[in-house]
């Protein structure tokens, strides 16, 4: 297929193409230090660079590089049960993304070992530099597609599970579609509709030809974050788009 409008795919590395290792440890980690978690205080947290989120979770004269270093600790317990694995439909997303003939790339806010670690064996579907960490600038929209790519905001389809992304993307005119986590305790799916995303997936499948089309033709006509609020709740294997 080819696409009239987006020039490039940016396809987020946690909860879209691996499992969501950061929901369970993030809720785990705060539920520890004694504090209620809430919409707003996930929103607060997740796509921000790790110093600004620790910042958020630091207690009375604690440096938030501590904090930092108390989440990782916290991760790689977590991650010796629960390790990091390929969700289902990954390969498969990947492959019809790069046939489409615009350039498509990773992001994410761990550097580029973790791409490396874990997607090494789909890197061929990537375009360089194939992966851009995120940390020094999130949640990175404006800057992987105009610092990065040279092209227009509207000219980016971003894949994402955070709904923070699909707020600065609603901001700057690109496209989005939200893959949010099944994590029993995540605001995500909430937060998705409340920012206006006219498009959520629960599986990787749902990430087809017909949708594509539908992004890229909205792109064109300008209407990204127009009309109607998200039916449903974008359950695994649905699709929910927006009334029009």
């Amino acid at each position: 297929m080819a696409l009239r409008h987006v020039r490039l795919i940016a396809v987020n590395i946690d909860g879209v193409l691996l499992n969501d290792t950061f929901s369970p440890v993030i809720h785990r980690f705060v539920a520890g230090r004694g504090r209620a978690y809430t919409a707003e205080l996930e929103r607060a947290l997740l796509s921000q660079s790790q110093l600004t989120a620790a910042t958020v979770l630091a207690g009375p004269g604690e440096r938030p590089e501590e904090v930092v270093a108390a989440y990782f600790r916290e991760r790689e317990e977590y991650l010796r049960e629960n390790p990091v694995r390929l969700l289902d439909g990954a390969g498969e997303l990947l492959e019809r993304l790069s046939a489409i003939g615009v350039p498509l790339i990773c992001y994410g806010g761990l550097g580029r070992s973790h791409f490396d670690r874990h997607l090494a064996r789909y890197a061929q579907y990537f375009d360089e530099p194939r992966y851009v960490c995120t940390d020094g600038f999130r949640p990175g929209i404006r800057e992987i597609a105009e610092d990065v790519f040279g092209l227009r905001c509207d000219q980016v389809l971003f894949i994402d599970d955070v709904a923070r992304v699909a707020e600065t993307a609603r901001t700057l005119g690109a496209a989005f579609i939200g893959h949010p986590t099944s994590y029993e305790h995540s605001f995500q799916r909430q937060l998705m509709r409340e920012a206006g995303a006219r498009h959520m997936v629960g599986s990787l499948d749902a990430v087809d030809e017909e949708l594509l089309r539908i992004v890229d033709a909205e792109a064109a006509g300008g209407r990204l974050w127009q009309d109607g609020t998200v039916r449903g709740a974008g359950a695994p294997g649905e699709r929910v788009t927006v009334g029009t």
